[in-house]
């Protein structure tokens, strides 16, 4: 009878990050200069990368479980530390892409450098957003829908560069920038007490 081989290096030979196709289909948000997906992209991104255990090729990880080193086997290291890296270029915009590459750079490396870009303009991003959210009115819109989706979508992009809108403020902002045919349906909203959520004013 044949000895059996040993589990660990069955293992060993085989790790989940490699069986990935598309990166694109778990993360879905393309990461760019001129949007504002940065919270998002990173939300997704290194979920991804924790379940296929490569979270600590972009993050200092102090977590217990055994993951390949360096030094313990640099030539899968190596490969691990390429993927994410092809995984990181496959999921920004060629702008940002030209902006951050480098030769010779690890994934690590390179998840600093689109750290550092974001969070270097995410206060002034915020304060443009700021502004924009609170001057928003209906009468730029062709109907009440679009103007609440702009709403919406300017409070989730407020949410992503860290300066989130609470649902009572979202209201108050919708409510306060209607046309003067919604005045009545505005001052029933503004009087009731609590204030409706969003979706449902």
């Amino acid at each position: 009878m044949p000895p059996k081989q040993d589990s660990s290096s069955q293992s060993s030979s085989y790790h989940p990050t490699l069986a990935v196709t598309n990166i694109r289909n778990h993360v879905t948000v393309t990461l760019g200069f001129d949007n504002d997906q940065y919270r998002l992209w990173v939300a997704l991104f290194t979920n991804h990368a924790k379940s296929h255990r490569v979270l600590h090729h972009i993050i200092d990880s102090k977590g217990k479980s055994k993951q390949p080193s360096k030094d313990d086997d640099p030539d899968l290291w190596e490969v691990l530390d390429a993927t994410v890296l092809q995984w990181i270029y496959a999921t920004i915009t060629s702008d940002l892409l030209e902006t951050i590459v480098e030769e010779n750079s690890t994934a690590k490396d390179c998840w600093g450098r689109i750290r550092d870009i974001f969070q270097d303009n995410q206060h002034s991003r915020a304060v443009t957003l700021e502004q924009e959210f609170s001057h928003v009115s209906m009468e730029d819109f062709p109907n009440v829908s679009a103007y609440c989706q702009r709403l919406k979508s300017l409070a989730d992009q407020l949410k992503n560069v860290g300066s989130p809108v609470s649902d009572n403020r979202l209201v108050l902002q919708m409510v306060s920038g209607l046309s003067s045919a919604y005045h009545s349906v505005g001052t029933i909203i503004r009087q009731s007490n609590p204030l409706h959520p969003f979706y449902r004013a």
